[in-house]
Order: structure tokens, then sequence, then C-alpha cells
């Protein structure tokens, strides 16, 4: 029983970490699917249950192809390919209007694009996308359904032109044309003045298409193209929260997109606001949690610190070392006291140093002249002399014997004084024993 209890209380340890471990993803609600195939779906966008989306024009389609690969929808018929928070686009494929003749100049294919992008707040860009026109005998036009706006291009050649990326596209071999903004639907279509009867050789189809500015490559576009089963351009279509005022927004605080530490700002195209995250802050400015803190002093590559580093809510200071001046998040100007205390400790090492050398140096002279002046024997005599102190006890009775009375009583009076001779050695011993 006291097992089974113990078993139990493990496992629940372990799911209770595992539960906490895992870090939601902050771009998705809880509980919401984050990508549909390879996109990544961010709220205020969602898939497969409407309450992963704000709201219904946000809510996309996520579905299964012939292969198993998921495919992500945007509208009937528009697959997506990138959600962007921080720019607030989405970029869509739409295929391309096409004409093509054959040798005799009768038309062969013919297809005009026609789309709209409904009630939402969303709107084909005016800013990132180009209408362009291929061909050598092509009339292309672009107009909104309301026919509130139009525009058109004829592209003429009589040789073939070769398409590279930096065609100025001036009208041989290809034109190009702007579109205003608050665009919210397209009516492209194509033609050809003499059905490419003159340049049927080098030139049999015409195209007209709505293209992303930074991913078109008319390298990919050359004279001689014929139509695929799907041919596509990449083409980014602009999004807002709510197409109202942000001021207006607040006061809603039910509906109010913007989560906390965020900013409310107008898109370019004027249609609505958008949410970001305040300078410092990181993370999904749609969700109601809204945006975290950075620390900064964990990215010093990204945020540089040339002193000590101290997050902030929002920022984060950077203090030069004592000693030094100046901003630290730029440059510090002087010599931190760091710096100063190791150079002072590398110079009193080094002073300690050279004192042990001259110390050294001065034992090995003063050695060196201890030995070439004979100081080892004189040394070695003293030795024998101060072993032989007691010599004059030890040797009495000889003395005695050789000497007579006058050599006892010359031993039982002071000791006789000691000559020249044996005051200069005790004194030279005494010089070269103490230099040692």
């Amino acid at each position: 029983m006291i097992l089974q209890r113990w078993v139990f209380l493990l496992m629940l340890l372990l799911l209770v970490a595992a539960t906490t471990g895992a870090t939601a993803n902050p771009d998705v609600k809880d509980g919401c699917q984050e990508k549909c195939g390879d996109v990544s779906v961010p709220y205020p966008f969602g898939i497969l249950e409407p309450r992963c989306a704000m709201n219904d024009n946000f809510f996309l389609n996520c579905s299964s192809t012939g292969e198993g690969h998921q495919e992500l929808w945007f509208g009937k018929n528009m697959p997506a390919r990138n959600i962007s928070l921080q720019n607030g686009t989405v970029t869509v494929e739409i295929d391309t209007s096409v004409d093509c003749y054959d040798q005799s100049g009768k038309q062969s294919l013919l297809f005009n694009q026609s789309i709209t992008l409904g009630l939402g707040p969303f709107t084909f860009s005016d800013s990132r996308n180009i209408f362009t026109a291929v061909g050598c005998d092509t009339v292309a036009s672009v107009a909104n359904m309301d026919t509130t706006f139009g525009a058109a291009c004829y592209t003429l050649c009589t040789v073939n032109v070769t398409m590279s990326k930096n065609n100025s596209c001036s009208g041989s071999g290809c034109c190009q044309t702007s579109i205003p903004k608050g665009l919210k639907s397209l009516d492209i279509t194509i033609g050809s003045l003499d059905n490419h009867t003159h340049v049927f050789q080098f030139n049999p189809c015409g195209f007209a298409f709505f293209a992303d500015k930074d991913s078109l490559d008319l390298s990919d576009w050359p004279l001689s193209r014929t139509p695929k089963s799907y041919d596509p351009s990449n083409v980014v279509i602009e999004w807002v929260a709510e197409t109202e005022t942000c001021e207006k927004a607040r006061a809603n605080a039910s509906s109010y997109a913007c989560g906390m530490n965020t900013n409310c700002s107008y898109s370019d195209n004027g249609q609505g606001y958008r949410c970001s995250c305040k300078e410092g802050f990181v993370g999904n400015p749609y969700r109601e949690q809204g945006c975290q803190d950075i620390d900064e002093c964990k990215d010093p590559e990204k945020y540089p610190c040339h002193g000590k580093c101290r997050n902030t809510i929002g920022d984060y200071e950077c203090k030069c070392s004592p000693g030094m001046r100046g901003d630290g998040k730029i440059g510090c100007q002087g010599f931190a006291i760091n710096t100063i205390i190791a150079v002072i400790g590398a110079i009193v090492s080094l002073v300690i140093i050279c004192l042990l050398l001259c110390i050294i140096f001065r034992k090995i002279r003063k050695d060196k002249n201890f030995r070439e002046n004979g100081g080892t024997v004189l040394k070695h005599q003293r030795l024998k002399a101060l072993n032989q102190k007691s010599w004059p006890q030890k040797n009495s009775d000889e003395t005695e014997h050789l000497l007579g009375e006058s050599s006892q009583s010359f031993l039982n009076n002071e000791s006789p004084p000691m000559s020249k001779s044996q005051t200069v050695i005790s004194i030279d011993i005494e010089k070269y024993t103490d230099s040692s």
C-alpha cells in the first residue's frame, strides 16, 4: 500500500513538472494549432476552431491536400504563404492572367483574373505590389470591381528581349504600373493587338499579374515562357485589427484588440489601426497578456553594454565601470578601477621580483668572495679550534709531566695571552663566517 502511494506521488510530480515545463506558444491561444503545413498562423488569425481567431475575418481554412499535405487558404482560392504580425501583411498566391496564340494567330488560351477580398479589414498593398505585363504584343489592364480605379500598359518588341531582375520594364518586353491605396478587388484583363503573329517564334504568350516587388524576379518570366498547370505570383495583402480609430477602439475595452505593453498605430493604407509592442518589449501584441519585457542584458550583441548592465522595464541601463566616464551603451573612456589595480599589482610584483633578484645576486657574490679568499679553510680551522677548546684540561697530566711544577703553577694562574697570529686568524674567521 505504501509503495503504491509513493508510485502515485511520483507520477503526479512528473505530470506537474511536464505541465509547468511546457512553454505555451504566445502567438496562439491555448489549445490552438499554431501551424498549417509549414505556415505559422499567429493570433489574431486562427484555424480549425473559430475560438482560435479574434473574429470571423481572421478565421482561415486549413485543409489537407490529396497528398496529405496541409494547405492554408486565404479566402476561397488563395493559398497563404506567410503571415506577418509586425508588418500587418499576408502573402498569398494568385493565378496570373494569360493569353496564348498559335502560329496562325488563333487564340489558344485565355484567362483573366478577377478576385475580391470581401468586406473584412484587408486591402491589396499599394506599397509592396506592382502591376506587371510581360510580352511583345500584349495589352493589359487592371481595375477594381467598383470601377473607381483603372490602369493599363502596353508592351511591344520586334526581337527577343532578355528578361532579368534589373530589367527596367519600360515597355520593351514588359511594362509596370502602380495601384492606389485601399483596393479590395482586382480585375486583370489581357489581350493582343496582332495576336502575336509577328513574334510567335519567341513569344507565343502574354502574361499580366499583380506581384510583390520584393519577390518578383523577371528572369523567371522569359518571353518564350508558356503557361504551367499552376502559374501564380506572390501578392501582399495588408490587414488591420479593426477599421476604426485608436481613440474609438480604446473607448470600448471589450473589443479593443491590443494587449498589455502595446502601442496602437495606424496602417499606411489608412484603413484602421494595428497593434505593436512598445519599445523594449516583445511578444504578440494582439494577445490579452500582450508583450513581455526584453532582458537586454542577456543579448549583448543586439544591446551593447561596455560597462555594468542592469535590466529595467522596457529598457536597460549600462553604467561605465568606476574610474571611467561616458555612455556605457556607446563606449566608456578612461581607465577602470580594476585596470588600475591590476597595473599597480603588476608594478608591485615586478619590484618584489627585482628585490629578490638583487638579494640572490648579492648572496652569490658574497659566497664567491668567501671561497676566493680562503673562507672555507678558515671556517674549518675555526670549527677545529672549537672542538679542541677543552684540550688543556684533557692533557693536564702530560703537561705537568713535561713542564714540571712550573707548568703546574702556570696552569693554576691566568692563561697566557694569545699571540698576534692567533688574534688575526680569529678575526679573519669571524669576518668570513659572519658573511656566510
